[in-house]
């Protein structure tokens, strides 16, 4: 990536992140102008960032970390944000992975679950658009075949990526539909199969049985497949990612993550509680509607994003 990209990037990242910065910052730059570090302040930071998703386990390593450093010292602002940037880079920095593709697995199978939306279909389009400009060849399969809109919403993302989507009508067997795009894809010597699924999780008892049997079946293929199980979760969610990301786990054996929709909500603290909750890989974020906002996961980026730092 160039650094004119990556500056694009980045202040796309930084705007997206906007909502979620000022919440936080704006405690911050309220509670430490002309203010020392002492018990009481550390104690109303912690609120501020608990109340800026970041969860209280977060919060507390972040403040006892802080106080170790300059406890009963007067610190400006842009100290505090600094430093807590650092502070959040470190616990971001183990779980920001890209998605690799392993071209020894003709195709690699990944998986796509989440909840009706999350932004999941979307996420599908934008990963296959970057696959595709990595030259690589992508088939989508349409595996939540509950939803007619679903299905339309994943072929015009398909057309836009230039991939070929499977489909069936709508109530169909979503573990036949996987297995025949996996037959067609190794057929046909494509790079990554994609293969989506419902997200309802209402009836949770079904769609385990169904995320069950989508595996079971494309391991009659391949018993190395799915090679990823990727959960999108939508930020706006805010703390309810913790216990969504606790069903899913239950239901499927979640790889990594992709966290949508950052640019609509002040929630983006919970990125950082997950990562230091759960320490699954973060594949990438989104902040935006179009092909390219959704980009590989950086921990410095965004940890200075959140903080309303540059880079």
């Amino acid at each position: 990536m160039s650094d004119e990209q990556k500056g694009g990037w980045f202040g796309r990242l930084k705007a997206g992140l906007a909502k979620s910065s000022q919440k936080l910052t704006g405690g911050i730059t309220d509670l430490f102008t002309k203010r020392k570090l002492d018990r009481s302040a550390l104690d109303d930071l912690e609120e501020v960032l608990i109340q800026a998703d970041l969860g209280v386990t977060t919060a507390v390593r972040l403040t006892d970390a802080l106080a170790k450093n300059r406890f009963d010292q007067e610190v400006s602002p842009e100290e505090v944000k600094g430093f807590l940037a650092d502070e959040i880079a470190t616990i971001l920095e183990p779980v920001s992975r890209p998605l690799e593709i392993n071209p020894d697995h003709k195709p690699h199978v990944i998986l796509i679950s989440g909840v009706n939306g999350s932004g999941k279909t979307t996420t599908i389009g934008k990963l296959a658009g970057q696959f595709r400009r990595e030259g690589r060849s992508v088939l989508l399969a349409a595996g939540d075949t509950f939803r007619a809109a679903a299905v339309e919403q994943l072929q015009i993302w398909g057309e836009r990526a230039g991939c070929p989507v499977i489909a069936r009508e709508t109530g169909s067997d979503a573990a036949g539909l996987a297995f025949d795009a996996l037959k067609q894809a190794r057929q046909e010597g494509v790079d990554v199969l994609m293969i989506d699924t419902a997200g309802r999780l209402q009836n949770r008892k079904d769609l385990m049985a169904e995320l069950e049997k989508i595996i079971r079946v494309i391991r009659k293929i391949d018993d190395t497949a799915p090679h990823d199980v990727l959960l999108v979760m939508d930020a706006t969610i805010g703390q309810n990612a913790h216990s969504q990301l606790e069903t899913f786990k239950e239901l499927v054996d979640v790889s990594g993550l992709v966290v949508t929709k950052l640019d609509g909500s002040a929630k983006g603290g919970v990125v950082v509680a997950l990562a230091e909750k759960f320490g699954l890989p973060i594949h990438a974020v989104g902040v935006g509607e179009t092909m390219d906002d959704l980009r590989p996961f950086e921990a410095r980026a965004f940890a200075r994003s959140l903080m309303g730092l540059e880079d």
